[in-house]
């Protein structure tokens, strides 16, 4: 992976996303051939499940059901993946460490404590979800 770090940030690039995306659809693939819907949690699980979408050749779903793979974009808490709890989920990266869940397959497991940022947002996002932020 062609991560950049910088400031306690890591900077995602599209090939890293491609590579991790690839991860999941082979576990998926390989694991869990009942899956046939993916679902993304807004907002940081809409890109990586469309492209999941494609590469698994399943559509994307509003109407779950227990064979829906829920993704986002990573589980570093884990209190959005809690509210999933008893679905299939997977998430691009994973922070044992600070998690609450495990979900169901990652792309990779980060051990650290940076900001991760993705391709889709802001170069200059925060190290705190900006709907969280003070106004």
């Amino acid at each position: 992976m062609l991560t950049i770090k910088e400031h306690n940030k890591i900077y995602v690039t599209w090939s890293d996303i491609d590579y991790l995306t690839d991860c999941i659809a082979d576990k998926v693939s390989n694991d869990l051939p009942e899956i046939d819907s993916v679902y993304g949690i807004a907002r940081g699980g809409l890109i990586p499940a469309t492209i999941l979408s494609h590469k698994l050749n399943i559509p994307y779903i509003t109407q779950l059901s227990m064979n829906t793979l829920i993704i986002d974009d990573i589980c570093d808490s884990g209190i959005t993946l809690k509210r999933w709890e008893g679905y299939k989920t997977a998430v691009l990266f994973h922070k044992p460490h600070t998690a609450c869940i495990l979900p169901t397959i990652c792309g990779k497991i980060h051990n650290g404590d940076e900001w991760i940022i993705y391709p889709w947002e802001r170069k200059d996002s925060q190290t705190k979800q900006d709907y969280m932020l003070d106004k």
